[in-house]
């Protein structure tokens, strides 16, 4: 990992854009997808979905918008609950596979190809129940800001953002490590990305992978809620939990039967992700 002093944010756009086209495919092949679960059973939810249906509700008739969607398997298991549904995602790969998942799964779900800063321009504004964002997103936005103003301008009044993401804690912490736990990258917002260039995935898979360079940000918790705040929403919930949906730190893990990851000693040391929600009051 290197962190160089200018980088321009175009070039960073077609670096991540890149590295997801290449990974869409070996992701929806994974079974750590589990994309054929969802052909299999008419009621199967992604394990990300299914933490936080308690935190959801009835979600039943609401027209909502999963950011940064990815292959599509929680905008899928979204629809199963009842959302009409659509997904935003800036790989077109990764849309290829959402699309024929929602198929194989039986769900009506919209796709639109756009960079999540656009999302706003190709959208309707102002008509959506339900604003979605998913495990691993914020970090591939270097504006947190830009984000909010974005999913403001989406939300009718009184609809909701429903926020799940990896503690900005988390994202500081030496992933790598087997010496403890070390804090090794910032943990506020910073103007230059971090840059990555690691080879293989964070799912199994046998594909070999070109594309391996990434540029990621981190945001404070607190920058993500003023930047909510500023727009005109209101938090309505923030949950921190002790566990994330994949096993973040190379060591010193463990997975229940819901695929959630924890630490196996001092769990309550440090957050690993949390939920949030907030509603656009004006």
């Amino acid at each position: 990992m290197n962190n160089p002093v200018d980088i321009d944010p175009a070039d960073s756009i077609a670096v991540n854009r890149a590295n997801w086209d290449e990974r869409a495919p070996a992701h929806a092949q994974s079974p750590d997808y589990n994309v054929a679960d969802f052909a299999a059973d008419p009621a199967y939810l992604s394990e990300v979905v299914r933490f936080d249906v308690p935190r959801l509700g009835d979600i039943a008739g609401l027209r909502g918008v999963h950011l940064q969607c990815h292959i599509g398997t929680d905008t899928v298991s979204l629809a199963r609950l009842g959302a009409r549904m659509t997904g935003l995602d800036f790989s077109p790969a990764a849309l290829v596979e959402a699309r024929a998942l929602a198929k194989a799964a039986g769900a009506e779900v919209d796709f639109v190809e756009s960079d999540v800063y656009a999302a706003a321009d190709v959208l309707p504004n102002g008509e959506f129940d339900l604003v979605f964002t998913g495990i691993g997103a914020l970090c591939w936005l270097p504006d947190v800001r830009r984000w909010a103003a974005v999913v403001a301008r989406l939300l009718k009044p009184g609809g909701r953002l429903f926020l799940r993401e990896g503690h900005p804690m988390l994202w500081a912490l030496n992933e790598h490590t087997t010496d403890g736990i070390q804090v090794t990258y910032p943990y506020f917002e910073t103007a230059e990305p971090l840059v990555f260039d690691e080879p293989g995935t964070y799912v199994a898979t046998e594909t070999q992978l070109a594309h391996n360079v990434s540029h990621s940000w981190n945001h404070g918790l607190g920058e993500i809620v003023s930047a909510l705040l500023a727009e005109g929403m209101r938090l309505t919930m923030l949950e921190e939990h002790d566990s994330v949906p994949w096993k973040a730190l190379l060591e010193g893990m463990v997975s229940d039967e819901h695929g959630e990851w924890r630490l196996a000693e001092h769990r309550e040391r440090v957050p690993m992700s949390y939920t949030l929600q907030a509603v656009r009051e004006r």
